[in-house]
């Protein structure tokens, strides 16, 4: 009779001890369970693995090695059959075997010790489009593609890589929202070690890592886990799902059933997993909306997932406080990132559809005329729970600019980014979402004016990156300018805003952004949706004297194109408008953003 593993080595899957492996594996309806692989060759009666409490089967299993295949061998009362680990750290492919992975890696560091978050700027990126040479047809690029680019993303100055998903996928190609095995990284990729290979050299290089993962489904093609142990009902995945309507997901009916204590414990491993094992950063969390509830209106509630994301999300922040958790929810709930010890998700922010879609449609909208400042002017002001940085605003995500939308530049002229209009309303979106509240993010090659829409089969343009090397620039100095490199322009790190002017007939719009306030701490902002320039201009500004302007993106170094209409400093004088104190006169080009701070001294 088998031994199980003893209890000082908890955990599931392959567990490393001094003496070699154990291996523990959910399966309550099998009558016998063991495991298989290359260290026994194939053979099922070779390394029995001994019944524990609630379905659960181990045994140490002496010859297994790093490197080793393997799966588990089942007898059920509905056949026979060989299932890959569902917690395989590392597979062949999604359809392979597992591997028994080599948990030891040389960090040389603690966990990473990032910036607060309102000093945060995400660069969204897809591993397998982002080549760093020729692109190979056949293949998708990898981790090592994206180091090799860290010298652009430095430059760029963005601080917070966000990868879309990197578990085991069918196939070599895909968004990676249809994660097979989500304990092993995908192999196409590169594997788990080229994984944390490419992690430790992202801090090296002063950037924060989030990890896009996938919880509101499984799949749905390429999974082990379903019916894993033979059972099933009403049609249903097995143990893994639910059974009845809830199982229901627009991927498919292989919702998780986040009311079994075993599914719960495997979704807590795997985010636990990413931040403990891998050191990442922050767990942006796919479509929320379908974990907690069935349908896209939000209903019927599903508590046990509720729960859950409460659960993850507390456990995390408990351990390891600087670890961000990001949702996408886009249902603009302030419950999403309210505390759970208040009751809400305790998500540290969430995707803001309220920033996106109203300045996606001012900008891409073709009339001047049909061009809303009030919306505008709601997106900019826009929070959670009177946290600024509660929200992550984008013009341009991988969502954004697929599923029959396109990037920016091409909504608004299909026939070429490098159309006029294209140049100046993009990069119009763009300043606004540098310069509102929020974390800002951007999607790959936005800052050299991708084309298109997203697909995972076509690599990033990087040629563009010197065709439009204006437009790069114009995106270096916002983020330099949001990050305060210049000791300028606090303020836009700040938690607060002021729509202090909207003009609706003449499309300009203006706020004021600050932390504590004063000299190096207040900014602001003007913004002209319109075709024409606007000559002496004048807006209120919070304090009387001189206000530097700090950028002008119609400064013809950005592009060729623009107009380098005369724009300068501001000699605000005293007297109320606008709400605010004093009030200064300016010149601004069409589709144009200004930024005037006040240096200190």
């Amino acid at each position: 009779m088998p031994t199980p593993a003893p209890a000082t080595r908890p955990g599931m899957g392959v567990i490393p001890h001094d003496g070699g492996f154990a291996f523990r594996v959910w399966a309550p309806h099998a009558t016998a369970v063991s495991v298989v692989g290359t260290f026994n060759d194939w053979k099922p009666d070779a390394h029995p693995l001994a019944p524990e409490p609630d379905g659960v089967w181990s045994a140490d299993v002496s010859g297994a090695k790093v490197g080793d295949e393997y799966r588990y061998h089942l007898l059920t009362p509905t056949g026979t059959f060989t299932r890959i680990d569902p917690y395989a750290r590392e597979v062949t492919n999604s359809v392979g075997n597992a591997v028994v992975h080599d948990p030891n890696f040389e960090w040389g560091e603690p966990y990473l010790k990032t910036p607060p978050w309102n000093e945060w700027v995400i660069y969204e990126l897809h591993v397998g489009t982002f080549n760093d040479t020729e692109p190979d047809v056949d293949k998708p690029a990898t981790f090592a593609d994206i180091t090799r680019r860290f010298d652009h993303l430095k430059r760029l100055g963005v601080n917070c890589l966000q990868v879309m998903p990197v578990a085991e996928f069918a196939g070599d190609r895909s968004w990676g929202y249809n994660p097979a095995h989500i304990f092993a990284v995908e192999s196409s990729y590169g594997g788990p070690k080229a994984f944390k290979e490419f992690v430790k050299a992202a801090h090296q290089n002063g950037f924060a890592v989030i990890l896009d993962v996938v919880y509101n489904h499984f799949g749905p093609s390429d999974l082990d886990i379903w019916r894993f142990d033979g059972w099933s009902e009403n049609d249903g995945g097995g143990i893994y799902f639910y059974q009845d309507w809830r199982k229901q997901t627009p991927w498919g009916d292989t919702r998780p059933d986040y009311g079994r204590p075993q599914v719960r414990q495997y979704i807590r491993d795997n985010a636990l997993m990413w931040v403990e094992d891998y050191h990442i950063d922050g767990l942006r969390m796919d479509m929320t909306l379908y974990i907690r509830s069935v349908r896209a209106d939000g209903e019927p509630n599903l508590p046990d997932g509720w729960s859950l994301i409460q659960m993850v999300n507390g456990e995390i922040r408990a351990k390891h406080p600087n670890t961000l958790t990001i949702a996408e929810d886009l249902q603009h709930l302030g419950a999403i990132t309210a505390p759970v010890d208040q009751g809400g998700a305790g998500y540290g922010a969430q995707w803001d559809d309220q920033f996106v879609h109203p300045v996606r449609e001012a900008v891409i909208t073709a009339s001047d005329d049909h061009r809303s400042m009030v919306k505008v002017a709601a997106a900019v002001a826009h929070k959670y729970n009177g946290d600024a940085f509660q929200r992550v605003i984008y013009s341009e995500s991988h969502d954004e600019v697929a599923n029959g939308r396109a990037r920016v530049p091409h909504e608004i002229d299909p026939n070429g980014a490098g159309d006029y209009f294209a140049q100046k309303r993009s990069t119009l979106a763009a300043a606004l979402v540098f310069t509102a509240p929020g974390i800002p993010m951007l999607f790959q090659g936005q800052e050299f004016l991708e084309g298109g829409w997203f697909r995972d089969t076509v690599p990033v343009e990087w040629d563009k990156q010197e065709a439009f090397r204006g437009i790069v620039r114009l995106y270096r100095d916002l983020i330099r300018l949001r990050l305060n490199k210049d000791k300028r322009t606090r303020g836009l790190c700040g938690q607060h805003v002021q729509v202090s002017h909207v003009h609706d007939d003449m499309n300009m719009i203006a706020f004021r952004r600050w932390d504590t306030g004063g000299p190096g701490d207040d900014v602001m902002v003007v913004a002209n949706f319109h075709r024409d320039p606007r000559t002496d201009y004048t807006i209120g500004f919070p304090t009387a004297g001189k206000w530097k302007l700090v950028l002008n993106s119609d400064w013809k170094g950005y592009s060729g194109s623009f107009g380098d209409f005369p724009s300068g400093d501001v000699i605000a004088e005293p007297g109320e408008y606008d709400g605010l104190p004093a009030k200064g006169t300016f010149s601004i080009g069409p589709y144009s953003v200004l930024i005037f701070s006040q240096g200190k001294g």
